[in-house]
């Protein structure tokens, strides 16, 4: 079986075990299992760890632009507003879907899983 990269699959919303089947089954939405391997993806739980990465990211990618125009142009701040937002949303809605993939791909591939106390030391 050939190795699949967990950043080729994450990014491409790949299977990280066959690299074939469809990671999602909606835009965001893990799918239940592989379609062509049946890898089961029931135990996948990203949390909000995409949503951090993808707001630091727009976050950058609008603050960086707007600091710059303020200090060549001074604008009012509508012009900010005008080119913010949309940079904001379509980097958020860009950046979300391959980088929840990436993150349950590295999960997978690195067996992650909740945490387990021994019997006794809940």
């Amino acid at each position: 079986m050939t190795r699949i990269s967990p950043f080729a699959a994450g990014l491409t919303g790949r299977c990280p075990r066959c690299g074939e089947g469809e990671m999602f089954s909606g835009f965001l939405k893990i799918a239940p299992s592989c379609d062509a391997c049946g890898q089961d993806f029931s135990n996948a739980d990203i949390g909000d760890g995409a949503a951090v990465f993808v707001m630091f990211i727009a976050g950058f990618g609008a603050v960086i632009p707007a600091l710059l125009i303020d200090i060549a142009y001074r604008p009012p701040i509508w012009v900010h507003f005008a080119y913010g937002i949309p940079i904001i949303l379509f980097l958020s809605v860009f950046l979300l879907r391959p980088m929840k993939g990436l993150l349950f791909a590295y999960q997978y591939h690195h067996k992650a899983e909740e945490a387990r106390f021994p019997p006794g030391r809940e």
